[in-house]
Formats: structure tokens, C-alpha cells, sequence
């Protein structure tokens, strides 16, 4: 037999030919109308007041302004447009941020909106995935406006990390392999393995953890030959390696000394950085991409920065835990149950089942990244965690529409008694955790989850089930997904006003991003961390200068503020952890003999006694006693001064060899004056 589709006749076997399933019907005027409600609304949420978040992470805005200056920094992803060194991703979202800048002038608009925008084909691409698979636009519509409606997603596509590209990629290619499993179309899914080679460009092999998922649904659910399938998903990974490789290859054929060093590696080559610092190393916990940006003489400690970094220790419950389980979780559980609900009640349906491959594709999306973030050792910001949205929001939908779709027997009412009793009273707890804000909610929603899930037991006893007005049943349902949705949502709604800044966002209402001790040293450590508050004076010392960069410093992060803050090339030596291996001090000495650096800048901060570790308290010449050790008050010291620099090699030669003038909490060399 042959099925038929408008693109092309695909010959299916008798063995594999299933019963049709139900196309999705023709749109209707409403449907239209509706759904372009759904992304209108998307997209002015999102776009609204968007410059409330500025620079957004200093390190890609710094980025960002070099592509809109230099085409090779463009091409590169270069931190500066002088092309020293780049960022420690690959280019794609720097494709984006800064073709904007060039096309519109460089500013936090040009920079931001794409991101936003990349949101509502995101939330597009959902719909129609699980309108699709479904047969019910219905289903497509809940999907797309939960992912909307999701934190993580409400903070990560207002902001310029790489995440964002990223995820909508993945959301793509999971879209078009909802299309290619109908008819076993191949162009579909060459279509998905060039998302996934663009996906890949965003955030390397984080851009392919969902390829299993997506490869595993196709060779299960695709209506062809067991051969035939082989051979299309051949096709596709051959369309993923080349829609990838063609810029690895870039990478190795143009000559080194022309382009910015690739930061991560160890080499200057991609494949280290996609294997090694951004690999296997942040996996097994060998790099330092997730440590803090610099490190504290013996006997300090700093203060807990807060914010949404860190790991919150490996282990099944990290995705639930910390500012993970705000960004993200809010309805994991329910699609984990969602999951297995589709599995339970498609299982005798034929191989080609469209609703199970759908399944398969988020279902499994969402576990094998689950399990891969939960075991991470390595360095884990909690918004890492937007890879797996899409998944959830897929999973949570597609058991609910199941459920929906059999809504007449009592086993499709207890499912849906436990998809709403598990989004409601997890979202109830993560709403406790926070309990000065808005506390009526998280009651409201405990008590509409309880009454909404008792009711659909009810309909369960035999007594009652064939007796249950289904208009009953129908607002059973509808409430509890409204309250098992509206922890989520309102903190997504909370989102969005707030500003965001920095590595490490943080979603729902506002909240102190740095603990009350260290407010007298926030504008210090805002630098170190790649802060643009540069002290107006040396902003303007670092505009006069006419050599090709104006200063070098240590780390990416006060390398980007400084180039925000004067729109002028800055050296970020040793990279994004002070550890790639450029410029070495005979190229710095280089650098500085040809007359292309004008200032060496150094941080130098005081360090407080309330930062000494407890055996380390004492007063100036004094031995700590059991008093004083632990009691700080008691044994005030004088402030030590404190320079975090990453090569201290370069340093050293440099405070050798010239006089500072101290500045903005800086100490600054003139490179150009007469060494002594």
C-alpha cells in the first residue's frame, strides 16, 4: 500500500500499516484567531519593558557588541572585536544578537528582542508539534501557552545567554520529527538533523541530548521497513554533521594566528572544547567551568553569593530542589505520570501509533536529560535546565489529552485525578518554600487540587461511574489543571517584570542578589563578575587610548564590563576562568613592546575580618586565641589588600616594571610609559 502526503508518496510494507489516525482537521477561522491570540499575547509579555534587564550577562552582551563592530568577530564569537580571544561557546546565538546590532545599532533592544522573539516561534513550534500528534488543536494550544508560562523559559528567552537558541533549535527538531513519524517522511527528518547541527553550534553537546529521544521514536514509530528507517536516520545524522561540521572545519582551516583564540580549550581547537571544558569534564566534574570566578587567599571565605548557580549537589533530587526546582520542576512530576500514562494505555496499539511516538519523543527527551543533569558533577547553573521545557510541558500534555480522550471510563478518570494531584501539590510545596509571597495561592491551589482530585475519584466507585454527568467530569478536569498549572504560571508571571543581570539569573519575584555583608563590596565583586559600574574616570582613560586594545585584564568578566562600559577592545587574559593558556608572558611582553595594550589593570579589594575563616580571626601581631578565634567582633584586624589575578605571572612582571595609580578599585599601569 502507499500512504500519500503533499510533499511525497512514501510505500509502506502490509505488516507495518496501521489503522489512520486522525489527521488534524482543517483550521477553522477561530482556530486562527486563537492561536494568534496565544502568540500576540506571547510576544508582548515577553517584549514588554525587555530593557529592564540592560546587558543581561556582561559576558555575552561584550560579545554581542563585538559582532556588531567586526564580521570575524561576528563569525567567531569573539569577546572583542580586536579578536583576541572569544567567548567559550560557539557562535550561533552571537549570530543572532549581533547580526541585530549591526542591522539596528548595538543597545540592550537590538540585543534582547531577538531572544524574545525566538520565544514565540518556540512556543509555535509546541503547538503544532502536539497539535499534530494529538489530532486536537486544543491540546496544541495548552502546550504552547504552559511553555510560555514556564520560569525558566519567562527568565532565559527575555536574556542573551545561549540557551535560548538553543532550546528553540531542539523545540524544532522535535516538532519536525513529530511530522516525519505520520508518513516516514525523510525530509522531515533531515529537516530535524539540521536543527540539531544548529543546536549544536549554540551549546555543543548540550544541543544533542535530545537526539537519543528523537532517534529512538522515529526507529520505533515510523511507518516503513526496518531498513528504511536505518537509512533516513543516516540521512539525518548526515544532514546534523554537516549543517555542524562545516564550522569545525572553519576552525581548523583558517591559520590560528588570525583568528581570537577558541576559549575552553586547551589547544585552541573546537574539538577540546566540545570534548573536554564544555564535554565529558563538566559531566564528571574535571573542569572549572561552574567554580567560582575567583579564589580567595588562605584563611578567607566568601560570603554565599545566592543567585542561581551551583549544582545544589548531584543526585536524583537535585531537579527538584534550590532554585532548580522553581525554574523548572513545577511540573515534572505530572509529566513523568503523563509519560507513563501514554505508555500504559497506548501499549496494544499498532507500532506506528502517532500519540506513543510523540510520547516517545518528549517522554524521553525529558528523562534521558533529566537523569543526565541530576548526575552532572560538574559545574550546573539551575537555568541549564530550559533544555528539558519543552519535554515537560510534551510529556504533561500529551498524558492529559489521553486522559481526556477517555474521560468516559474510570481509569481515564483516575489519570487525570493523578495528573492534577501531582502538578497541584508539588506546585503547592515549592509555593511553601516561599511563603511570604503571595500565600493565599499556594492554599487556594492545595484546595482546588484536593476537591478536583476527589471529585474524579468519585466517578471511579461503579456506583457512580456510569452516573457521572460528564459536563461534571469536564469541570473536574478544567479546575484541577488550573490550579495544578497556576504555581507555575504566577511565578512565571513574576518573572518577567524583574531585572535580570549577571551569570546566574534567578527566576519568580524579586529577591537580594547579594547577602547584606557584602553591600559595601558589591561594586567590587559586580566587576570581577563582569559588572559594567566602571568608574567614569577610567572610562574615560580607556577611550582616549589608540592602540588596539585599550587595557588587559584578567577573566572574561571584567573584560566584557569594561568593554560595555567604554565600547573599547579589552584583553581578557587566560579566558572565562583565567585558565586558557593565552597570552603567555613573553606574547603579553610582545604585545605590550608593539605598543598595542595601553593599561595592565589589577582588582585589588580589601579583604574584611568577617571574611577570615573561623581559626583565622585575630588582631594585627596577635595570637588567635579560643576568644578571639571564634568571635569576631572580638579581635577586629586591618582589612587586607587582596589582588585576584588568574596569571600572576603577568602581573608580577608587570608591577616589576611599572608605577599603578590606583583607581575605581583598580590598580592601573600605563603600559605606554617608560618601563623602570
Amino acid at each position: 500500500m502507499t500512504v500519500t502526503t503533499a510533499d511525497t508518496a512514501v510505500p509502506v510494507s502490509p505488516e507495518s500499516a496501521r489503522p489512520p489516525d486522525p489527521d488534524l482537521p482543517p483550521p477553522r477561522r477561530r482556530d486562527r484567531i486563537v492561536l494568534a491570540l496565544l502568540l500576540v499575547a506571547t510576544a508582548a509579555a515577553y517584549l514588554w519593558n525587555i530593557t529592564v534587564n540592560g546587558m543581561g550577562n556582561g559576558f555575552y552582551a561584550a560579545a554581542a557588541w563585538s559582532g556588531s563592530r567586526d564580521w570575524k568577530a561576528l563569525l567567531f564569537g569573539s569577546l572583542d572585536p580586536a579578536n583576541f580571544i572569544t567567548v567559550d561557546k560557539p557562535p550561533v546565538s552571537q549570530w543572532v544578537m549581533g547580526l541585530s546590532g549591526q542591522l539596528f545599532g548595538f543597545s540592550s533592544a537590538s540585543m534582547l528582542i531577538p531572544q524574545a522573539l525566538m520565544a514565540v516561534a518556540a512556543v509555535a513550534l509546541m503547538y503544532g508539534a502536539i497539535a499534530r500528534a494529538t489530532g486536537s488543536r486544543g491540546a496544541g494550544l495548552l502546550a504552547g501557552l504552559l511553555l510560555a508560562l514556564t520560569p525558566v523559559v519567562a527568565l532565559m528567552f527575555r536574556f542573551n545567554n545561549p540557551d535560548a537558541v538553543m532550546v528553540l533549535l531542539m523545540t524544532a527538531a522535535a516538532y519536525c520529527t513529530v511530522r516525519a513519524l505520520r508518513h516516514a517522511n525523510p525530509r522531515w527528518l533531515v529537516s530535524a538533523g539540521v536543527a540539531l547541527g544548529f543546536a549544536f553550534l549554540a551549546k555543543m553537546l548540550e544541543g544533542l541530548m535530545v537526539l537519543p529521544a528523537l532517534g529512538a521514536a522515529y526507529l520505533v514509530v515510523a511507518p516503513a521497513g526496518f531498513g528504511k528507517r536505518i537509512v533516513h536516520l543516516l540521512a539525518a545524522a548526515v544532514a546534523l554533521v554537516v549543517s555542524s561540521g562545516w564550522y569545525v572545519l572553519l576552525t581548523i582551516l583558517w591559520p590560528a594566528d588570525s583568528r581570537p583564540y577558541l576559549a575552553g580549550s586547551k589547544d585552541d581547537t573546537f574539538m577540546d572544547l566540545v570534548l573536554g571544558y564544555n564535554g565529558f569534564a563538566r559531566y564528571l566534574g574535571h573542569n572549572h567551568a561552574g567554580r567560582k570566578p575567583f579564589e580567595l587567599p588562605p584563611g578567607y571565605e566568601l560570603p554565599h553569593l545566592g543567585g542561581g548557580s551551583g549544582g545544589f549537589g548531584s543526585g536524583p533530587d537535585r531537579l527538584f530542589t534550590g532554585e532548580i526546582g522553581f525554574e523548572i520542576s513545577w511540573l515534572l512530576p505530572a509529566a513523568v505520570l503523563g509519560f507513563v500514562v501514554v505508555l500504559v494505555t497506548r501499549w496494544n496499539t499498532p507500532r506506528t501509533d502517532i500519540v506513543r511516538g510523540a510520547a516517545l519523543v518528549f517522554g524521553l527527551w525529558l528523562l534521558i536529560d533529566g537523569v543526565a543533569f541530576s548526575a552532572m558533577k560538574g559545574g550546573m547553573h539551575a537555568y541549564y535546565t530550559l533544555a528539558i521545557a519543552p519535554a515537560v510541558v510534551g510529556s504533561f500534555v500529551l498524558g492529559l489529552a489521553e486522559v481526556w480522550r477517555c474521560r468516559d471510563r474510570a481509569w481515564g478518570r483516575a489519570g487525570a485525578a493523578g495528573l492534577v494531584a501531582a502538578g497541584g501539590v508539588w506546585g503547592f510545596v515549592l509555593l511553601d518554600r516561599n511563603p511570604d509571597w503571595q500565600p493565599w495561592l499556594r492554599w487556594s491551589i492545595l484546595t482546588v487540587t484536593v476537591a478536583a482530585a476527589a471529585a474524579l475519584l468519585v466517578t471511579v466507585l461503579p456506583a457512580v461511574s456510569r452516573r457521572a454527568p460528564a459536563r461534571a467530569v469536564a469541570v473536574a478536569v478544567g479546575a484541577g489543571v488550573l490550579a495544578a498549572t497556576a504555581g507555575s504560571s504566577a511565578y512565571a508571571v513574576a518573572t518577567l517584570p524583574q531585572s535580570h543581570t549577571g551569570g546566574s539569573p534567578v527566576v519568580g519575584p524579586a529577591r537580594p542578589q547579594l547577602p547584606q555583608a557584602l553591600n559595601p563590596f558589591r561594586s567590587q565583586i559586580g566587576m570581577l563578575m563582569g559588572g559594567t559600574d566602571t568608574d567614569p574616570h577610567l572610562v574615560e582613560m580607556l577611550r582616549a587610548t589608540h592602540t588596539t586594545w585599550s587595557a588587559a585584564i584578567d577573566r572574561s568578566g571584567p573584560a566584557a564590563g569594561l568593554e560595555l562600559a567604554s565600547r573599547t577592545p579589552v584583553i581578557a587574559i587566560g579566558g572565562f576562568t583565567s585558565e586558557d593558556p593565552v597570552p603567555t608572558v613573553a606574547g603579553f611582553q610582545d604585545l605590550v613592546r608593539d605598543h598595542r595594550i595601553t593599561y595592565y589593570l589589577a582588582p585589588e579589594m580589601k579583604l574584611p575580618d568577617s571574611w577570615r575563616t573561623r581559626d583565622q580571626h585575630r588582631t594585627p601581631g596577635a595570637t588567635p586565641t579560643p576568644a578571639t578565634a571564634h568571635n569576631p567582633s572580638a579581635a577586629p584586624a586591618e582589612p587586607e589588600l587582596w589582588h585576584p589575578v588568574g596569571n600572576t605571572d603577568i602581573y608580577a612582571w608587570v608591577a616589576a616594571h611599572y608605577t599603578p595609580q590606583h583607581l575605581g578599585g583598580l590598580e592601573v599601569f600605563d603600559l605606554t610609559a617608560p618601563p623602570h
